[in-house]
């Protein structure tokens, strides 16, 4: 018998591109519940551990009109290899956008 595990259903949506990812660069962001239900909806972008944090959440939980009105394009591609992402999460984003990879 196979078993079918949720994080193997999860499904990850990705912007229309990578230039479309028209977020803020730096100051404060602020998260919608529906990304991230955390008892902080606030992120300091000028902290890496909070930047890391809001994208990891926005790139696993956000729709792509999420993420291309929250995430910053080069920030993503800064902190895009140290984003703790599940595998599937990860690979549908470097299916579409293969420099991600690189």
């Amino acid at each position: 018998m196979t078993r079918i595990l949720y994080r193997d259903l999860i499904p990850y949506e990705t912007p229309s591109s990578l230039s479309a990812l028209h977020g803020p660069a730096e100051g404060m962001l602020e998260l919608p519940i529906t990304v991230h239900w955390g008892p902080r909806k606030v992120f300091d972008l000028g902290s890496a551990p909070e930047q890391r944090a809001a994208y990891r959440a926005l790139v696993r939980e956000g729709t792509p009109q999420l993420q291309e009105q929250l995430l910053n394009e080069e920030l993503l591609r800064q902190v895009w290899a140290e984003l703790s992402l599940p595998l599937r999460c990860r690979q549908a984003w470097e299916d579409r956008f293969p420099d991600l990879a690189a």
